[in-house]
């Protein structure tokens, strides 16, 4: 009798990110990339710069309720053709079919938003473990966090990285069952004469993640009447220069040097700036409905 051969699952199948659905070169268009289209880590850099300031983060769909399927061309309808944000999972299903289609070895991770919280929370956050073609080292690409970093950082325990001003680093903790913890630091600058520390952002394991799991876990994001991105309006947009966010009628300003300013937006003063700042159009519908 012959034994049947085991087939496993694979994080580097070239259907899996549906790559060969997207639409490359208005992609490039959109976050205005028009270097190299080769899996390097220069293009892995570039790409990552080109992502995270060109495409801002939004929860508009989720606050009104509507629907936000996660398939390729749904994805590409809203931020490329449609040129609206999104939230981590829409940014990183994108960005992993892009680096897919280019030929780099990607692999989806879950993370636990922190940011110096002392309970446990759910695995709501999607990040991509990329390994390029030059380079043997793995790499952490969080294009979703609407926060950078703007670009990669090594997946080693100890790395830092630095653009912009902008610093964090990876440590690597003993976990339960044999399995690592990975968190994810920013940094935090220092006032007056007290020096600056690291903040953790979010912590993740290596377990390799599908499409289908981000769909069940935006479905909590976007549907659970106890998710804040259901709420309220978010808004984010990073650059070199300053990081934006808008929470709700509430903008706040940071620079890479931790200085922030902050200011009360008025209801009728919100589609210019997020038409300004943050680079969305929202229709007349969806202003009358946030308003509402």
């Amino acid at each position: 009798m012959t034994t049947p051969t085991a087939v496993f699952p694979t994080d580097h199948r070239p259907d899996r990110w549906s790559g060969e659905l997207l639409d490359l070169d208005a992609y490039l268009a959109r976050v205005g990339y028009d270097g190299p289209r080769e899996p390097t880590l220069a293009v892995l850099r570039d790409l990552q710069r080109a992502h995270t300031t060109g495409i801002p983060f939004e929860n508009v769909h989720a606050v009104l309720g509507r629907e936000l399927p996660l398939d390729l061309p749904s994805v590409q309808a809203r931020l490329v053709q449609g040129r609206r944000g999104g939230y981590c999972f829409e940014h990183v299903g994108l960005f992993a079919a892009v680096l897919e289609r280019l030929g780099f070895h990607v692999t989806g991770l879950a993370g636990r938003v922190s940011l110096g919280a002392d309970k446990v929370l759910p695995a709501t956050h999607g990040l991509l473990a990329v390994t390029a073609r030059d380079d043997e080292r793995r790499w952490l690409c969080d294009v979703g966090f609407g926060a950078g970093p703007l670009g990669p950082v090594e997946l080693a325990n100890g790395a830092e990285a630095a653009y912009g001003g902008w610093r964090y680093r990876l440590e690597r903790h003993p976990g339960v069952h044999g399995i690592d913890q990975w968190w994810l630091y920013q940094s935090a600058p220092g006032t007056g004469d007290s020096p600056g520390s690291w903040i953790d952002r979010h912590t993740f394991t290596l377990t390799a993640q599908y499409p289908i799991d981000y769909v069940v876990a935006s479905h909590f994001v976007g549907t659970h009447p106890r998710s804040p991105f259901v709420r309220r309006l978010f808004a984010q947009r990073m650059t070199a220069d300053a990081h934006h966010s808008l929470d709700g009628l509430t903008r706040v300003t940071t620079l890479p040097d931790g200085k922030t300013t902050t200011e009360e937006i008025a209801p009728e003063a919100l589609d210019a700036t997020l038409r300004e700042v943050f680079g969305l159009a929202l229709t007349e519908e969806e202003l009358s409905a946030l308003a509402g």
